[in-house]
């Protein structure tokens, strides 16, 4: 699952998961994948040449060295050094709040998240409503809104379709691309 469309962009290692189970389902599998998918897809769908990412910690600080945790020197971290002998341009494991500054000014161009808020809460904060749910890794495009179905807005004509609009912009970006290629 990742995010894009506005200033933003954001991949998630883990999604709809309880946060107490996030260091759990953490492992070097799916951290490699995930960015490995998302720097496919940043070239193939997008253009970017040679994306840049920064890999957020789990843990405030990432980890202080230690102090606050070892999911950074124990599995981040090393994670990070596979994918930079790859070639890739990685910068991690860093805190939430410095991945984030790096992306904002340009730096990288796409943050890794660890969960589900830690990626998307400051990412709806600065695009909600231009961001696109950019499903990674299938073979078909799929984009999606940037939040769930609003039941409650349904038939009030106070939904905003802004998202949607911009799902479907992307997948036609894509398409566009693909069919170039």
């Amino acid at each position: 699952m990742a995010f894009t469309g506005g200033a933003l962009k954001v991949a998630l290692v883990t999604t709809h998961i309880p946060l107490m189970s996030v260091s759990d389902a953490l492992n070097q599998e799916n951290i490699l994948h995930t960015v490995r998918i998302a720097h496919h897809h940043l070239c193939f769908d997008l253009g970017i040449e040679h994306p840049h990412f920064a890999v957020c910690g789990l843990n405030p600080h990432a980890g202080e060295e230690g102090m606050l945790g070892r999911e950074e020197i124990d599995l981040i971290h090393p994670c990070c050094d596979i994918l930079r002998e790859e070639g890739l341009h990685v910068v991690g494991a860093v805190s939430a709040e410095t991945a984030f500054l790096l992306a904002q000014q340009q730096e990288v161009d796409m943050v890794v998240a660890m969960y589900h808020d830690q990626g998307l809460a400051p990412l709806k904060a600065v695009d909600f409503g231009r961001s696109v749910n950019w499903t990674l890794g299938l073979p078909i495009i799929r984009t999606s809104v940037d939040h769930g179905t609003a039941e409650s807005l349904v038939g009030t004509g106070k939904a905003d379709h802004s998202s949607l609009m911009a799902a479907i912009a992307l997948a036609e970006t894509i398409a566009l691309r693909h069919s170039q290629s």
